[in-house]
């Protein structure tokens, strides 16, 4: 990478040329893709950092938003192209052209403060940091209340780095990818057609990832507090086929979880397994109202009475008004059936998926809306459900990727961390990258976890981020571990939404100073 009037990257050199930055572009949104499940690439995601860095340095914002709104597209086309299986493409193009207008907006900036790196070079894999974390929190928030898949954090499940998790998050987990990112431009950015001293940057460069990967790396992780176990066992019931149409067979699905747990209470009393203090069944388990059909009722209290201890269902509640629903973990005790006061509705349901905002006018542009005849209604309590030999900390489904919903369910009190969700309206693709934040939520918080699908991909998660037990897709299963409780908390735990708040901070003070400079040289970027 160099500029191309072969300056020595003094504040009057000019940008790389488009016909070197659309590409670079466009191969920074595919390697951050490859670093994400399934295919699971880590390092990559620096790299892909580093190829937009470039691209945009020193341009003008526009071109700036040109270059990151192409990085966006490679990037979420690709890596969302689970939302069409079922849904058709217009709803995949639309929500991958929004997340791209993220990534639009974090390549204005990273021009914008393309004079702070000119005057100094060291700041640049900060200022990547920091910009990169005051996207995410951006898109994460808006609109709808956002929507956070693609996080770089959520590519670093299987990367030393994801032990910083337990000290800031996944903001610090993804400043980490940044400003690794930074520091390979930081080193690349300059004229090699000058070969005197360029061993020594390089050399730096490699130093400073080796020593942040080190860094990483040695930040202790494990279960915080407790020390208790608990065996719990994943229902995989699978669905009599997949797609949006799942639910029309949702008897035979209910009965696919009721006769798996059956099994497995065979299993246990034969002594060939041993017996669970908790059993988990995923969303969707019930889409029959168990509360309001006393068929359904009966069978899963017949399987709570089989295996003896106490079932989590996944269910959806009819109500509260005509044309609502609930998506719902209910806690089904042997002897006592249903126990409303340890129950969880979801608290952010899918924008239109699980209800349609503004339906009028969405009906405007696809009257594939009305796909969602019912809509669901938020919960408004965290998802803390006692369950007598463990307290659970309960989640569903995307919520996952929501920072504030995971860490409510332990400051309430959650002793193990359970995500209960339903794939079979996507794909494999879908589910790995959702076991994978699932992992970096058992170690931001110093939790076991697991994650039960009705299709898979299910499985255990320890709380230093390795998975247990995980089941194939379209498929059933039945899964039981032992699981260390923890009931201490970690320092992201302790911090919450200030690490993510600080950088932010830090990223608007970067757009300011490069404002106040931009006035003193008395003009934009040359390209």
């Amino acid at each position: 990478m160099r500029a191309t009037d072969g300056a020595r990257d003094g504040v009057g050199a000019r940008p790389l040329p488009l016909w070197v930055a659309v590409p670079l572009a466009v191969a920074a949104g595919l390697a951050l893709l490859a670093a994400f499940p399934p295919y699971g690439r880590w390092p990559l995601a620096p790299v892909g950092v580093a190829l937009l860095a470039a691209a945009v340095h020193r341009r003008r914002l526009r071109a700036g938003a040109g270059l990151g709104f192409l990085t966006g597209v490679a990037l979420f086309a690709p890596l969302l192209e689970w939302t069409n299986l079922h849904t058709g493409a217009l709803p995949w193009i639309l929500l991958s052209l929004l997340q791209a207008g993220y990534l639009a907006l974090l390549g204005a900036a990273a021009a914008w403060v393309s004079p702070l790196v000119d005057r100094w070079r060291w700041t640049w894999p900060v200022l990547t940091g920091v910009l990169w974390v005051g996207q995410e929190a951006l898109r994460a928030r808006t609109p709808f209340g956002g929507f956070p898949w693609g996080r770089l954090a959520f590519s670093q499940d299987t990367s030393p780095l994801l032990r910083l998790a337990a000290l800031g998050g996944a903001p610090l987990v993804t400043c980490a990818v940044a400003v690794a990112g930074g520091v390979v431009v930081a080193a690349a950015w300059r004229d090699w057609r000058r070969p005197a001293g360029h061993w020594r940057p390089v050399a730096g460069a490699g130093a400073a990832l080796a020593a942040l990967l080190a860094a990483g790396g040695a930040v202790p992780v494990g279960v915080r507090g407790g020390g208790d176990t608990v065996t719990v066992a994943i229902v995989q019931g699978n669905v009599p086929r997949l797609g949006l149409d799942f639910n029309a067979q949702r008897e035979a699905v209910l009965d696919n979880h009721v006769n798996a747990t059956l099994k497995l209470a065979e299993q246990v009393t034969a002594g060939a397994q041993r017996r669970p203090d908790l059993v988990v069944w995923p969303e969707n388990s019930s889409d029959i109202d168990p509360l309001r059909n006393p068929d359904a009722g009966y069978r899963i209290s017949q399987a709570t009475e089989a295996i003896g201890v106490p079932i989590l269902v996944g269910a959806v509640l009819l109500g509260p008004d005509a044309g609502q629903v609930r998506n719902a973990g209910l806690l089904w005790r042997p002897g006592g059936g249903v126990d409303l006061d340890q129950s969880y509705v979801k608290r952010h349901p899918v924008p239109f998926a699980e209800y349609v905002p503004l339906r009028k006018i969405a009906r405007m542009v696809s009257a594939e809306v009305d796909r969602v005849r019912a809509d669901f209604v938020p919960g408004t309590e965290p998802g803390v459900i006692d369950a007598g030999a463990v307290t659970v900390g309960d989640v569903i489904c995307f919520e996952v990727a929501y920072d504030d919903l995971v860490r409510d369910t332990v400051t309430g009190g959650g002793q193990l961390l359970v995500v209960q969700t339903n794939n079979a309206t996507f794909d494999v693709a879908e589910a790995r990258q959702q076991l994978a934040m699932v992992r970096l939520r058992a170690v931001e918080h110093g939790r076991a976890a697991l994650m039960a699908s009705t299709v898979g991909v299910s499985g255990f998660v320890t709380p230093d981020g390795r998975v247990d037990g995980s089941t194939g897709f379209n498929t059933a299963a039945v899964v039981v571990r032992q699981m260390q409780l923890g009931d201490g908390r970690t320092p992201a735990t302790r911090l919450g939404v200030w690490p993510e708040m600080a950088l932010a901070a830090l990223a608007v003070a970067a757009l300011a100073g490069a404002a106040v400079l931009r006035r003193r040289r008395g003009g934009d970027a040359p390209g």
